[in-house]
């Protein structure tokens, strides 16, 4: 009798622990997160004998570690966007770096579902996110975030982020090195140079230090009993703060360490490859950890997210590729799109007439970057390591067992001819699916969205026709001969966007494409959309006549006024001016007079302006 009396109370029990949001088991795991800035997976633990990193490697010795994750975007910022939205920053419109836009309707950051589950949120201490917070996201973020504040018996999710390994920290001088530089490997790609080799022997111990800090916080974990009910993740943030690492969508910069321990007591919730000690080669994403922590908290993801959970009761079936993205990065405008499998990784790029060693001034402070662009200005460089420094190709494909380094490019191999296409189909697919808004100009981006945010934006076709957009894109970057009446017929086109990508292909192509085309060019220094002004000023003003330079700069000028015009439109317009190198020496007295910051805009993103002004004026003297 005392049977049938709890029977139907147990089936009640099951049915609201079936629930979405409801946790699996009486009692929830705590969940901690250690994080380290700019450094891939140089540990001790994925095999690299030159790291010193004893507090991670025994981490791994008892966890598991992800041979293939990626941080999404090789950059803080938008890094950590892809983290806490669980979704692609390009499909929010949230790409850029120090970008800041509003989350749509509706969506939560995930530390606010773990909140309402009932867990303790914290983090210790960076944020940095390209979204706007909607409502209170941490129970609290600050240096004294700790899962000690929390109240009793409450489960906790804490994240401690180390920045001694950040890019400012590996030029740091003076330094007494204790890796020796003369032991370093130096990637094939960068030149072999005493400045070379001490800024990696640094950066290694960095990765030493950080180590110590990881396992102090893994010793408070201990201390406080709390081990046995903790699963525990370490991850870097994106590549190493070096050229080519850190800022590009190679492996070298998306590669990251990923560690996670799962006490015994929480084993139901690995994956079936789960092994202590062991590796697993499933492909993992920064997309994917915050549907994978609310998985592991009991917590269906929401639907919106894009990313997927790989542990837990919601972990997903196993995907066959990931996705890397560039766009602006400070104060620099690119539009670069990648993918990987388990051996390839595919590059697409969008404005081949820019280098990737394009003038960051934050990158220019380390002296492997000064170094590297001195010996290859000075002719001293030979393939690969020229590079760096040269207009890019339309395509990328490497072959990381072979090619580690990312050097040899087979995009042109008869023999990777089906590789190459099923990669082009695969990222085409992704960049439809999730309405990437990288094709817009960020101007556009915003404007746009006015009324909206840029995801609903996005999702919007009357307002964003992305497929004949990234159509013209696509021409316009793959130098495709024949292609000029295309792109002529593309810049009558009714939508500034498409019309922007014909005139990007125009000056994509040179000086010859835009002898042929002139009389169009500069009608398209009237044009209503302020970008397809600045793309054909530049192109005239790079390639056209001396009278076409003096009427380049007559458009560029006042659009270079960021007070004016935003700081949107004046570095796009600083930009153009900066590559019209000495031509733009007429010019120089009234760009010492422009503003140097919009003033509406936040800061950090603001001084983006006046750096470009400064290399301007610099290049002038």
């Amino acid at each position: 009798m005392a049977f049938s009396s709890r029977f139907p109370i147990l089936l009640a029990a099951a049915a609201l622990l079936a629930l979405p949001g409801c946790s699996r088991s009486p009692e929830k795991p705590n969940i901690l997160w250690i994080t380290s800035e700019d450094n891939g997976p140089h540990l001790g633990a994925y095999g690299d004998s030159y790291a010193t990193t004893p507090n991670l490697d025994a981490l791994a010795a008892k966890g598991m570690i992800y041979r293939y994750a990626w941080s999404n975007y090789p950059v803080c910022a938008p890094a950590r966007t892809s983290i806490i939205a669980g979704m692609y920053p390009a499909s929010l419109g949230a790409q850029h770096m120090r970008s800041m836009v509003p989350m749509p309707p509706g969506m939560k950051m995930y530390p606010q579902y773990l909140r309402e589950a009932g867990y303790y949120a914290t983090n210790n201490r960076k944020e940095d996110y390209n979204l706007e917070k909607p409502g209170q996201v941490w129970d609290e973020s600050s240096k004294n975030a700790h899962w000690r504040n929390r109240k009793p018996g409450q489960p906790f999710f804490a994240i401690f982020n180390i920045t001694t390994t950040h890019e400012s920290q590996i030029r740091k001088r003076p330094h007494t090195w204790v890796h020796d530089p003369a032991k370093v490997r130096v990637p094939a790609y960068q030149p072999d140079t005493e400045e070379v080799r001490k800024d990696w022997a640094q950066y290694y111990d960095k990765l030493t230090e950080m180590d110590a800090q990881a396992g102090e916080i893994l010793h408070q974990l201990e201390e406080d009993g709390l081990a046995d009910d903790t699963i525990v993740f370490y991850y870097g943030d994106h590549g190493p703060g070096m050229p080519r690492s850190k800022r590009f969508p190679y492996d070298s910069g998306l590669h990251v360490p990923l560690i996670v321990y799962i006490p015994p007591k929480y084993r139901d919730l690995a994956p079936p490859e789960w092994q202590p000690g062991g590796a697993t080669d499933r492909l993992v994403a920064f997309v994917d950890l915050a549907p994978t922590v609310l998985s592991l908290a009991g917590i269906e993801p929401p639907a919106h997210m894009q990313g997927k959970a790989f542990l837990g009761p919601y972990a997903a079936p196993p995907k066959d590729y990931l996705f890397g993205f560039r766009g602006r990065m400070d104060e620099r405008y690119d539009l670069m799109r990648s993918v990987r499998d388990e051996r390839y990784i595919y590059i697409r790029n969008y404005m081949p007439h820019r280098p990737y060693g394009q003038h960051v001034a934050y990158m220019f402070q380390t002296p492997t970057t000064q170094v590297w662009f001195r010996l290859w200005k000075e002719g001293k460089l030979k393939p690969p390591k020229t590079y760096f420094w040269e207009p890019k190709p339309y395509e990328e494909l490497y072959d990381l067992k072979k090619d580690p380094d990312e050097t040899v490019n087979l995009a042109g191999s008869p023999e990777h001819r089906q590789i190459l296409e099923r990669f082009r189909k695969v990222l085409d697919a992704k960049i439809l699916e999730i309405r990437d808004t990288g094709f817009l100009p960020e101007n556009e981006i915003h404007e746009r969205s006015k009324g909206r945010t840029p995801y609903e934006m996005a999702h919007d076709d009357a307002a964003y026709p992305l497929e004949r957009i990234k159509a013209v894109a696509d021409l316009a970057a793959s130098r495709q001969e024949g292609a000029i009446p295309k792109l002529l017929e593309a810049m009558d086109d009714s939508d500034s966007a498409v019309r922007y990508w014909g005139a990007t292909g125009l000056l994509i192509r040179g000086k010859k494409a835009v002898a042929q085309t002139r009389k169009r060019l500069l009608k398209a220094l009237e044009d209503e959309a302020p970008a397809v002004r600045i793309v054909a000023a530049e192109a005239l003003g790079r390639f056209g006549t001396a009278a076409d330079a003096r009427k380049a700069l007559d458009v560029l000028l006042p659009l270079a006024d960021a007070e004016k015009n935003g700081a949107y439109l004046a570095m796009m317009a600083l930009n153009a001016i900066d590559y019209m190198d000495a031509r733009a020496r007429p010019a120089k007295a009234a760009i010492e007079r422009l503003p140097r910051e919009d003033p509406n805009a936040n800061r950090r993103f603001s001084r983006n302006v006046g750096r470009i002004i400064d290399k301007i004026l610099a290049d002038l003297k």
